[in-house]
């Protein structure tokens, strides 16, 4: 990596991919706990679907206010704050009481959305757009490492060893993600030389963003594919416990989704090889049959759920792939801090807006109805996506 302005170094795919590696381990290590331990806690799969969504609000809120939080604060210091914490989240989540699985969960996914807008950011700098196609599936393959071992490991140390377990090895993953992070010391870029998240009113933001229609489409594909990981990871547990399965074999199939995502460079290679449009319609269409196969099956057949669920994972693998390539592409440079820090609310929209659906549905009928509803809405986006994608994207 050559040495660039700002007293640090240009990344690469390497350099990127090994960041977003430990990033990932960090957040699956309790990807599959957190629900388990709500669960545990609160006594339904419902109370559930309200706690992430109520701190999914929460944390929506602080994604906005980013620009303005970081006023004057480098982007190492701002990757630097979200890993802290992340740490601190890990305190707070081993008490196993609500109230720390409250403050616990809130810290995780505001950790995570202040090092998901931050290294955003450094890739938009680092990386050529006409890389971005290469670049987003190779990252994404190589962090399947840590979405196949996180969430199975977390599971067990919870279930063999209590809820300190899994949150000492996360600890262990943070300090190994900031001593790296701050080994590859990334360059802030030539055009911001003070290399901020200088930025202006949120709400302002906000309405900028969703002004600019293939904003607007690529946030859309961004939110919905984030729909079928969110309830894959939240009640695919809950559905294998509520039909008699261990809490082991939850985290066996949470992780066993992430093993297809090396999935992702073949569909980087098809996406460039004939265009992103209909690679990421496609997906769609394959997450809307496999959820509506998992919504059928069920707590009765959960053995065969998995299959649905793992078949899902395949084409929610190729959105991974070049599902952001849409905001890439359409983001103007000069508004790529403000922009991004609105495009990063979609995770957390992701669990807000179906959260609230989610709650109403599931007090009249069953988990397993959950996966209804993220069929109908990944083929809607399936529709949107052929009918609005340029075809030369």
């Amino acid at each position: 990596m050559d040495n660039i302005v700002g007293g640090g170094r240009r990344g690469g795919v390497f350099t990127f991919a090994t960041i977003f590696s430990l990033e990932s381990l960090v957040r699956a290590l309790n990807a599959s706990v957190i629900p388990i331990q709500a669960y545990e806690l609160l006594g339904s799969s419902r109370n559930v679907s309200v706690l992430t969504t109520t701190m999914a609000l929460c944390v929506m809120a602080t994604t906005l206010m980013l620009p303005l939080a970081f006023a004057r604060l480098r982007r190492r210091w701002a990757y630097t704050f979200g890993i802290s914490l992340s740490l601190a989240a890990t305190l707070f989540l081993a008490s196993y009481t609500i109230a720390g699985t409250f403050a616990g969960l809130y810290l995780r996914q505001a950790g995570a959305s202040i090092m998901g807008v931050t290294l955003s950011l450094y890739i938009l700098d680092h990386v050529s757009k006409l890389d971005y196609a290469r670049v987003e599936p190779m990252r994404l393959a190589i962090s399947t490492i840590s979405w196949t071992v996180g969430p199975s490991l977390g599971v067990y140390l919870y279930a063999n060893h209590g809820p300190w377990a899994p949150q000492v090895a996360l600890m262990v993953a943070c300090l190994v993600l900031l001593v790296t992070f701050w080994v590859f010391r990334l360059a802030d870029p030539k055009t911001l030389p003070q290399g901020d998240m200088r930025g202006f009113n949120p709400l302002s933001n906000a309405r900028s963003f969703f002004a600019q229609p293939r904003l607007r489409l690529a946030w859309s594909i961004a939110f919905m594919r984030s729909v079928f990981w969110a309830g894959t990871f939240t009640y695919g547990p809950l559905l294998f416990i509520e039909g008699g399965r261990t809490r082991e074999f939850a985290g066996y199939v949470i992780s066993a989704t992430q093993l297809l995502l090396p999935c992702a460079l073949f569909f980087g290679w098809l996406g460039r090889r004939q265009g992103v449009r209909p690679v990421i319609a496609g997906s769609f269409a394959c997450i809307a049959i496999m959820s509506f196969g998992a919504g059928v099956s069920g707590v009765s057949m959960p053995m065969l759920t998995a299959v649905f669920l793992l078949a899902g994972a395949v084409g929610a693998s190729g959105l991974d792939g070049v599902g952001s390539i849409p905001f890439m592409r359409a983001v103007k440079p000069r508004q790529r801090q403000r922009m991004t820090s609105v495009y990063r609310t979609f995770i957390e929209a992701s669990e807000i807006l179906p959260g609230f659906v989610f709650a109403i549905v599931l007090t009249l009928f069953p988990t397993q109805s959950v996966f209804f509803v993220i069929a109908v809405g990944s083929l809607a986006m399936a529709i949107l996506s052929w009918k609005h994608l340029p075809k030369s994207l």
